[in-house]
């Protein structure tokens, strides 16, 4: 293959007919999210409190996998209706009340995805939305970065200008081999997501940074059975980045520490006394402490951003 533009080389290794998103084993096959196991019951329970928060009774569950968060929210709130939107077909292990919508991928979400009143839950949606990878040159100009089947990478011309204005805005960089991840298509991506919603609330939580914090290399890396390793865009490993939360324009960004917190879920060590009055509470009870301090880890998921957006009727 000849070298083309990152995001176009992105979205075929992820989304493409032999897609890392389409493969039998899922993402679930090459690392963990706060959706899965028994993280995934903790991440349920949140998002069940924030739809009430929300006043809606729809949980969409955009890029949700094979649908591992929404099986914890069937089984602690069967009054939710849920919907989950993937590039595949529906997994047959989700319960049969749970919709399904097939996604084509990238920043593209179903069509009959619009006119919410609901909690969307967009969940490690964004930081695998390809965007347009750029480079400081020898003489200070940013362009952008090609990258072949192998993963070898050449500098291509200017970015265009709207790639341009975004940097500029969001992230300016002057010094040669500084890197830029062009944000312009995954906030494109988020409006028009929030434009499908009127009322509830609208979520996008990933691994994030802001303007202060922009990481002069890049953060473009990849996945593959557990292990990170480098971006190749072969189909054969997840690729991502993440994401410039502040440029999203949503309502609020606060870190997954901070908002758990907020709703009362702290890594409190259960009363040692409980565990020979009920040694099962004591476990259960240890267990989810254990789960709760994983979540809320600042060096880990706990750093995750959510960026929310509430709705009102009329108003996206």
């Amino acid at each position: 293959m000849n070298p083309r533009p990152w995001r176009d080389a992105w979205w075929d290794a992820l989304y493409g007919p032999d897609g890392f998103y389409r493969r039998d084993e899922g993402p679930a096959g090459h690392f963990t999210t706060s959706a899965h196991g028994g993280l995934g019951a903790v991440l349920a329970d949140v998002v069940g409190r924030l739809a009430d928060e929300a006043g809606v009774c729809r949980v969409v569950d955009l890029a949700c996998g094979r649908g591992e968060l929404l099986t914890h929210l069937h089984s602690i709130r069967p009054d939710l209706e849920l919907v989950g939107v993937d590039v595949v077909e529906r997994p047959p292990s989700l319960p049969t009340s749970v919709d399904w919508l097939r996604s084509p991928g990238g920043s593209a979400v179903p069509d009959e995805l619009h006119d919410l009143d609901a909690l969307v839950l967009a969940h490690e949606w964004l930081d695998v939305v390809p965007c347009t990878i750029a480079e400081v040159d020898a003489d200070g100009v940013l362009r952008e970065v090609l990258v072949d089947e192998a993963g070898t990478e050449t500098l291509g011309g200017e970015l265009a200008e709207p790639d341009r204005a975004w940097a500029d805005s969001w992230w300016p960089a002057t010094e040669a081999g500084e890197r830029v991840e062009i944000g312009l298509g995954r906030d494109l991506a988020w409006r028009d997501l929030l434009s499908r919603n009127r009322t509830g609330t609208t979520i996008a939580v990933d691994y994030g940074h802001t303007k202060a914090t922009r990481p002069t290399e890049g953060s473009l890396t990849a996945y593959r059975e557990g292990v990170l390793t480098n971006p190749v865009p072969d189909g054969q490993r997840d690729l991502t980045a993440h994401v410039a939360t502040d440029s999203l324009g949503a309502d609020e960004v606060v870190t997954q520490r901070d908002l758990f917190h907020r709703l009362g879920l702290t890594a409190t060590t259960p009363d040692h006394a409980s565990a020979s009055t009920d040694p099962l509470g004591y476990v259960r009870a240890l267990g989810r402490t254990s789960t709760i301090a994983a979540l809320t880890d600042p060096h880990g998921l706990g750093g995750f951003h959510w960026a929310v957006t509430r709705h009102t009727r009329g108003h996206a």
